[in-house]
């Protein structure tokens, strides 16, 4: 089973830690930052999705407009745009870039920030129910050699039909999010990646089991599993954990200004929720899972980290490919200058890290 490491691209400099200047898409930022993955040895980077933000899409076109080698990782949600529509655009842009497309399907746990976008479907199940219908037109449009039809309950389309396809015979691959019941059901119909935040390993062993078994039900494959994480590395342990409490001092002081900060009114997804009951543990699980940037802002996003040397961090990397975690997203607190240090070190030991695993049990990289 071969591992995937992907990045984040952010439309600015900022994060937790770091209080954006200059405007809110900052071009020279991105370009630089995303030859920083490729030069890194990342395989692929997210380009998030938010109802404020800027257009990930156009974002991701001009990723691959600047780099050669670098995937992407492109999240959207249903219900904003036709899915022949995005279909097509994924497609034409997959036949641009030679391939380096993938979807990541964000369906949206917070209905106040979805009638941003209009939504109008405050009841969650209901959402990952349009999901499934959207990404079985999505799916119909990149594969079908004919006009078709469908008549679901939130979309309809009469003899639709693409006639730019996606660039390789397998298609582009469908990353989805999502932690409750209805998630997991949806993702075992269409995921071919599923995406869990930085949980312990109980928590890995429980959700990975439960989208087996959705999988199973509807007669696919098991998808693959990414496991996104905020390494923090140092030279030594100790090192590492003072820069992790620095990291939650600056964090902790910055609230105001950066953003990240537990919202007032309680809301938290059903991924967010299982994060904060993992930082009521403690806010040290298994062997250097870290808990407190969670517990500060509320969890409404990847903000669990592995802290330790690169040897230690990627030791753990192995832990949860042993558990069938193939993908890794990972990123930093200082978006360009992490991304830089995950390549020099962390990248290529968790590479030989698993090699040698394969070596030892007889597999092959797939």
């Amino acid at each position: 089973m071969s591992i995937e490491f992907i990045g984040f691209i952010s439309n600015n400099n900022s994060s937790e830690t770091v209080v954006r200047e200059g405007p809110v898409l900052n071009p020279t930022h991105i370009e630089t930052v995303a030859k920083a993955h490729e030069n890194a040895g990342f395989d692929r980077a997210l380009l998030a999705f938010h109802s404020t933000s800027p257009d990930a899409l156009q974002v991701a076109q001009h990723v691959l407009n600047v780099t050669s080698r670098l995937n992407v990782l492109i999240a959207q949600r249903p219900g904003f745009t036709a899915p022949t529509l995005l279909a097509r655009q994924f497609a034409a842009l997959d036949q641009f870039s030679r391939g380096r497309v993938a979807l990541h399907v964000i369906t949206g746990g917070n209905a106040p920030e979805l009638r941003q976008d209009g939504n109008t479907l405050d009841d969650k199940d209901e959402r990952y129910a349009r999901t499934s219908e959207f990404l079985d037109i999505l799916k119909l449009e990149w594969t079908s050699e004919k006009p078709f039809t469908y008549k679901g309950r939130y979309y309809q389309v009469e003899n639709a039909f693409s006639q730019v396809k996606p660039y390789r015979p397998e298609g582009i691959r469908v990353y989805f999010g999502g932690a409750s019941d209805a998630a997991i059901d949806v993702a075992g119909k269409h995921a071919d990646t599923f995406a869990l935040w930085g949980e312990s390993y109980a928590q890995v062993r429980d959700v990975t089991a439960r989208v087996h078994n959705a999988a199973v039900r509807q007669g696919r494959p098991t998808p693959r599993f990414s496991l996104s994480v905020r390494p923090i590395i140092a030279p030594t342990e100790k090192l590492a954990w003072e820069k992790a409490e620095e990291i939650l001092a600056r964090a902790t002081a910055l609230q105001d200004k950066t953003g990240y900060r537990k919202p007032a009114d309680g809301h938290a997804t059903a991924g967010a929720r299982r994060l904060l009951a993992l930082a009521d543990q403690g806010s040290r699980i298994d062997k250097r899972l870290w808990t407190e940037i969670a517990k500060l802002t509320g969890a409404n996003s990847n903000t669990t980290a592995l802290v330790g040397t690169p040897e230690q961090v990627a030791e753990v990397f192995g832990d949860y490919y042993d558990l069938g975690i193939s993908h890794f997203l990972i990123r930093g607190f200082d978006p360009l200058i992490d991304a830089i240090e995950y390549g020099r070190e962390l990248i290529p030991l968790t590479r030989e890290l698993v090699a040698r695993r394969q070596a030892v049990r007889g597999q092959a990289a797939e």
